[in-house]
């Protein structure tokens, strides 16, 4: 049987053979010592499991899975179990097609996700009552984060006035824990209390509340708001979206923004994600609001198109002054829950929400009826039950027998139906109650008529068009049919590393006992799940040198965000709480100095050489100078560059003598495993993105995964959350579930298992092999920025446009000229404007490694030729590009070139891999000058 790494390593033996001649090697050792220093270069194997195949691989994991016991969860707390409909789950879940594309940084060939994020962002405005929607964040306590931080900023514009954030008693805990977490490095004071008899003063920039509240109870907060605003404050509403199909939107109680979870739309449980958080607010805060927004703009030939809007925002801008960190988000989530409200439309939601809410209202009928107490008279899902202790181990006893989890608290029970809540489901719990008697007629819901919803939702016609299955099927489709994905090319994206997202990897994330497990469960009932987590933090410690794990994280950026934050807890227990300067090289990822700002830190910004090398006398200079106040250095390796240092240990051995400790950003890890370490470097810490090294999907900007490893000193610096046990359970979180995106992490599971320690170790050695094929071949067309000492790259490098400026062409255009030759542009503009940074991966073939290079040398051919004025700097095949169907089938023809120059360039594009954009070049400035980020009429597109 072929293992899976052969399948997973896109050239084979001879190919191998054929790039390392092209490379004046005999080996892959050979390119290995070329590239990387001798000094770090690892000796002893990977100590991982042996490679597994496919076929071994799922039959263990399947037995692995059947470990964990899949009670129906009645928890609640923001999590609530749902029906993925099944074109849904076919069509964009387990689809290629959708989970293999990247963040749509390349409009012309992202226009179906982006009208598919479009119609989430209109979602979330028309439920919420706010006009400014995002692309979605990473889970709900983030979101809330996410919203005190953006009014703390807005209400203290010059210097801090206002330090106090409000949180009711009844918001979510994990929530509170997040907002803990996130206020403590910024000086925000957390005050917990009753909303109903809190004062707030001029010291009160904000305030939160839960609708309805984590007991289930709706309540009228706008005068609460009024006293907030007249104060000078701000308050954000945690709004269940499915019941505001039937409650008073939060725009119209008088809320300034509207956070919550999307989660119980059609997205499955998965131990606590991923899933995709909202966050909506008004006109006044669109320009601060965190995340990506999905915006309306036009293309080239004035034709309606639509593009990632203010982007000016983004952290590679705005570094250590960014409105936040937030650089993957939920796409793929987002995508699912706003193609959910698609498929059933507002009838629909407002259908499923009148049933759990009349189920909810009928069960506490049955139970106040046998003199049951019910805290709450108003409700929507959820309702408490006084439960004395005498009778508590009674309530539990029969909830277990019966295969139901409740939420259990001191006094009281709680239980949050949903969508999947059956008669016969209501009647088990009427019998744990000792209640003889069935579910009788159902009640209206609990809703008091003073909140009853009366203004209209999702009255576009893309909420009324595809509510069959056909109709659905279609449209899923004809936006797949406009995005570019690794379906069709590589996707050469520098530092973002797009390999294969292997089947047999993602096949488990879709079963039942793995994606229908609620995040707050016993224990003894994940135990497949505490296996797993446990051999992959074993795994990744091995894979980095470190001796402790975190799942906590979600994203590179929280990654970054909590490395810092265990770094800044270590240096507090050492009663050294001064540490406070992060020391960032210039050529640093943009999340790194924003991280640190959120992590409380101040940004020391430490100079490159000429080589793109972290300044040694320079980063010697700023050590001594803060050496009493260092906590850290954020750096990359190899670095963004695409270089590994030769200086990298001295580098680190530098912040150690300074009392500093070292925090590896891990983006480049494609480079490092199974070659050399973190540990070994002299790191302290590092951050993984699962969403690159190790096989997670991107989605078209999420889900990922950023776990962070640390050394012996760290560990007991790591973050915890309320439910975990022991002593975890008392420190701080960073995510709103304990393993935040659990579920996605059998995918790196089995991308360790399948490929063992020689796998992995082949994985990075191709990885580098052939970004240096591909730089061998370009050197004669291009400059190439950096190289190492022997003149060779890492795994990615950088491509060198600037000197075309002369001829009137940008980085862009060849960027933009990519796409007419069926391939996504690499990275542009990053880590040094007017360039272009390429990874290829180890998943490419030779074939498609050629087909990019022939794409390039064409397109230096092209810059030639406008340089020689052959064509006209204004009016060319670059400044033009791309040419879609439309442009190339007119009837009148403008332009100096022909139309099959336009098209077909090279002649492999008549017959193969050929892709149309969907729309001519996205005017960017357009769209930010007249934002529009929810779905515009139809008439305006017939326009266009």
């Amino acid at each position: 049987m072929r293992s899976f790494v052969d399948r997973h390593i896109g050239p084979n033996k001879e190919e191998i053979g054929e790039m390392l001649g092209q490379l004046g090697l005999n080996s892959l050792e050979e390119l290995v010592k070329k590239t990387i220093p001798s000094s770090i270069i690892d000796k002893e194997p990977l100590d991982v499991s042996k490679a597994m195949t496919e076929y071994e691989y799922l039959k263990e994991v399947k037995a692995i899975a059947g470990k964990n016991k899949v009670f129906r969860s009645f928890i609640g707390l923001g999590y609530y179990d749902t029906i993925t409909p099944a074109p849904i789950q076919r069509n964009i879940f387990e689809n290629p097609g959708w989970y293999t594309q990247y963040t749509p940084y390349q409009a012309e060939i992202s226009q179906g996700r982006l009208e598919a994020l479009l119609n989430f962002q209109t979602m979330v405005s028309d439920l919420t009552g706010l006009p400014i929607a995002n692309a979605s964040l990473l889970d709900e306590g983030t979101a809330a984060a996410e919203a005190m931080s953006m009014f703390f900023s807005a209400r203290n514009k010059r210097k801090v006035e206002a330090n106090e954030f409000f949180v009711d008693q009844h918001v979510f805990p994990q929530t509170l824990s997040v907002l803990q977490t996130r206020a403590e490095p910024l000086g925000i004071k957390i005050t917990v209390g009753d909303w109903k008899t809190f004062t707030p003063d001029e010291h009160v920039f904000g305030a939160i509340v839960q609708y309805p509240n984590a007991e289930g109870h709706i309540e009228d907060y706008s005068s609460f708001m009024d006293k907030v605003q007249s104060a000078g404050g701000y308050v954000t509403v945690a709004a269940d979206l499915l019941s505001l199909t039937l409650l008073t939107s939060p725009s119209e109680l008088g809320a300034d923004a509207a956070i919550g979870n999307t989660q119980r739309f059609g997205v499955p449980l998965g131990f606590g994600g991923p899933h995709a958080a909202y966050f909506a607010t008004s006109e006044k805060h669109k320009r601060q609001i965190p995340g990506r927004i999905i915006g309306v703009s036009v293309d080239s030939d004035n034709n309606a198109a639509l593009r990632m809007a203010l982007q000016t925002r983004e952290q590679h801008i705005r570094r250590e002054k960014a409105t936040s960190n937030i650089c993957t988000a939920q796409a793929l989530l987002a995508i699912m829950a706003g193609m959910y409200a698609v498929y059933h439309g507002p009838t629909g939601l407002k259908n499923i929400a009148r049933e759990i809410a009349a189920k909810a209202t009928g069960l506490a009928q049955m139970l106040k009826k046998y003199n049951w107490k019910i805290k709450h008279g108003h409700f929507f899902d959820t309702i408490s039950i006084v439960v004395p202790e005498s009778q508590m181990a009674f309530i539990r006893e029969g909830a277990k027998k019966a295969g139901f989890n409740f939420l259990y608290e001191k006094g009281k029970v709680t239980i949050s139906l949903d969508e999947k809540t059956t008669l016969e489901e209501l009647d088990t719990i009427l019998s744990i109650f000792d209640i003889p008697e069935n579910m009788g007629q159902l009640a209206d819901p609990a809703i008091p008529s003073t909140l009853r919803r009366k203004s209209h939702y999702l009255s576009h016609p893309v909420f009324h068009q595809h509510q069959t299955e056909t109709q659905l099927m279609r449209y899923i489709k004809s936006l797949e049919n406009k995005d570019l994905s690794l379906v069709h090319s590589m996707i050469p994206l520098g530092s973002c590393t797009m390999k294969l997202n292997a089947a047999s990897e993602l096949i488990p994330v879709s079963w039942d006992n793995i994606a229908g497990v609620h995040p707050f469960v016993p224990d003894d009932q994940v135990k497949g799940y505490t296996k797993i987590i446990d051999q992959l933090a074993r795994d990744l410690c091995a894979i980095t040198g470190f001796a402790a794990c975190s799942f906590q994280p979600n994203s590179g950026a929280q990654g970054e965000f909590a490395g810092l934050l265990a770094i800044r807890d270590y240096h507090r227990d050492r009663n050294e709480e001064h540490r406070n300067v992060t020391l960032i090289p210039s050529s640093a990822h943009g999340t790194n100095p924003a991280s640190a700002v959120m992590a409380g830190m101040k940004v020391v910004i430490v100079k490159c050489d000429d080589r793109g090398n972290i300044d040694l006398d320079d980063l010697k200079e700023k050590a001594g100078e803060h050496a009493h106040d260092l906590s850290a250095l954020m750096v990359t390796y190899p670095s963004t560059h695409g270089v590994f240092e030769e200086s990298i240990k001295e580098v680190c051995q530098v912040i150690h003598e300074h009392g500093g400790l070292v925090y590896m950003d891990g983006a480049n890890m494609n480079a490092q495993v199974g070659l050399t370490n973190p540990g070994s470097i002299g790191a302290d810490v590092c951050h993984l993105n699962l969403h690159k090294t190790f096989a997670i999907p991107h989605g078209g900007g999420g889900p990922g995964m950023g776990p962070i490893c640390v050394n012996k000193k760290l560990a007991g610096h790591l973050p915890g959350h309320r439910f975990l046990s022991g002593k975890k359970r008392d420190q701080y979180a960073v995510a709103s579930s304990p393993f935040s995106s659990a579920s996605i992490l059998l995918i790196s599971y089995g991308y360790v298992k399948m490929l063992g320690a020689s796998g992995l170790k082949k994985c990075t050695e191709i990885a580098i092999l052939n970004a240096n094929y591909i730089r061998h071949r370009l050197s004669s067309h291009y400059d190439i920025l950096y190289v190492g000492e022997n003149g060779f790259c890492a795994h990615e490098f950088i491509l060198d446009l600037r000197a075309y400026k002369s001829a009137g062409i940008g980085a862009e255009d060849v960027a933009k000229r990519l796409i007419d030759y069926g391939f996504h542009a690499p990275t542009l503009s990053f880590p040094v404007a007017g360039t272009l940074m390429i990874e290829p991966t180890e998943s490419e073939d030779i074939g498609e490694l050629n087909r990019f290079c022939e794409a390039m040398i064409a397109i230096r051919e092209e810059i030639d030729e406008v340089a020689r004025g052959e064509y006209p700097a204004e009016s060319n095949v670059l400044v033009n590009a791309p040419h879609n169907i439309d442009v190339v089938t007119r009837d009148s023809w403008t332009y100096p070139y022909s139309r099959e120059k336009a098209a077909f360039p090279l002649p492999w594009l008549k017959t193969t891999h050929k892709f149309w954009p969907a729309v001519r070049r996205v005017d960017n400035a357009y769209g930010d000058r007249s934002l529009v980020c929810t779905c515009p009429p139809i008439e305006s597109y017939q326009e266009s």
